[in-house]
């Protein structure tokens, strides 16, 4: 009711330039995102830094689970910084600092620098993790409930435009750059990505407003994150609607993600694509994800965020089906479009979810849950795919994913699309 209010329709106005500065810093990390997790960096690592071991898949899977292992433990103690912290930005800053320094480090990654090619990748995707649990938290301070799903796709879908931003500037250095004697052209574009970031992220930290807090930085936010974890298991009686969601998100984002970082070295090895092709592929990848942010996140505020993420999941299915018997080129870019609708979707929508069935006294502690959970999940899935993959093949790993996506979306049929009331 509230959210119908003439306060409420001039707040959320008068908020529109907090909702574009805090999205810009979506279009700012996908830099990272694109070059390091999913186009780039996954081809160097595979081919020039491993020399094409048969073991890359593996290492690939260990080292991005590391670092989600490492961001799971410590989400907690995040998530009460962001409650209790002397300012949510401050931390934000620190991680993003960590993403942006750790990317340019990869600069130095050569042939047979797999120990630091793995560190780096750890200390970079732990600073992006990290800083999202601060980031993704701000969703409720910049609009009202009612408007959560297209603000959460106007965020996604500005990462996506990034994304083709990114793809376009590194496209000349990647054509050629993937053999030893060409490397310093990839070399180069890792320092291209943290420079995006880092320049595209500082209207956020200069204009985004924060809510006031009080409390010190001297607090032991250790003892609280987990404190606040063990009473939140205990609590969870009262709010297992939104256990039953974490427990459905842990599985199918464990799919998505692996997906997400497996899909060039598919492409590359498996559909033998060129680096041009593969550039292509994920600006389809990119251009189609705008599209399904925002279309499934105004669908998602009329129609519900739980609808609207069952067929997304159910998109993903068609789209793991159809990778596993693909064999022609053009069908594969065909899969690009659908997995971009799916991806837009899946995670703008995931986001909004969650912060329509948490309370709002809840919403930093819940979402500290929400990474939590995230991140755990995808030490599972990248793991399981490496380890098939490297004993039989990459066709079958896609199984495994398949799986874990059909078991999401069982799941998510038990949520309940309502606030959780504490009773």
């Amino acid at each position: 009711m509230d959210d119908k209010s003439p306060d409420a329709n001039l707040h959320h106005t008068s908020n529109r330039s907090q909702i574009f500065v805090w999205a810009l810093f979506d279009f700012a990390n996908t830099a990272f995102y694109v070059l390091i997790l999913t186009v780039g960096y996954p081809l160097f690592f595979k081919e020039i830094i491993n020399q094409g071991g048969k073991d890359g898949d593996f290492l690939w899977g260990l080292a991005f689970s590391i670092s989600m292992l490492i961001v799971a433990i410590i989400s907690p103690i995040l998530g009460a910084v962001a409650d209790y912290g002397a300012g949510k930005k401050r931390f934000l800053l620190i991680f993003t600092l960590l993403c942006i320094l750790a990317t340019s480090g990869l600069f130095f990654t050569a042939e047979s620098t797999v120990l630091l090619g793995i560190l780096l990748l750890i200390l970079a995707n732990i600073g992006f993790e990290a800083g999202l649990v601060f980031y993704d938290s701000f969703l409720p301070e910049i609009t009202t409930q009612r408007s959560y799903g297209r603000v959460s796709g106007y965020g996604f879908a500005m990462g996506y435009i990034g994304s083709l931003f990114t793809l376009l500037i590194a496209f000349p250095f990647y054509i050629k750059g993937f053999v030893p004697e060409n490397i310093f052209n990839v070399q180069i574009s890792f320092l291209i990505g943290a420079g995006f970031f880092l320049i595209f992220s500082i209207p956020l930290f200069l204009f985004l407003k924060e809510k006031n807090r009080t409390a010190s930085l001297k607090l032991n936010f250790v003892s609280i994150g987990y404190k606040r974890v063990k009473s939140t298991f205990k609590e969870f009686n009262k709010y297992k609607n939104i256990g039953k969601f974490l427990l459905s998100y842990f599985i199918y984002i464990d799919a998505i993600n692996t997906i997400i970082i497996f899909s060039s070295i598919f492409a590359r090895e498996t559909l033998h694509f060129e680096i041009s092709e593969i550039i292509i592929f994920f600006a389809i990848v990119q251009t189609s994800a705008i599209i399904g942010s925002i279309l499934f996140g105004i669908l998602s505020d009329h129609f519900g965020q739980k609808r609207t993420l069952s067929l997304t999941l159910i998109l993903w299915l068609i789209i793991v089906v159809i990778a596993y018997f693909v064999t022609s080129k053009v069908i594969f870019y065909f899969v690009g479009v659908l997995a971009g609708l799916a991806l837009g979707s899946s995670q703008s929508t995931s986001r909004s979810l969650m912060s329509k069935i948490t309370p709002f006294e809840k919403k930093t502690e819940f979402f500290g849950f929400y990474s939590f959970f995230g991140k755990a999940s995808a030490i599972i899935g990248p793991l399981l795919f490496g380890f098939i993959s490297s004993g039989f093949n990459q066709r079958v790993a896609i199984i495994s994913v398949g799986v874990l996506m059909l078991v999401g979306l069982i799941l998510l049929q038990r949520v309940e699309e309502k606030t959780t009331i504490n009773v």
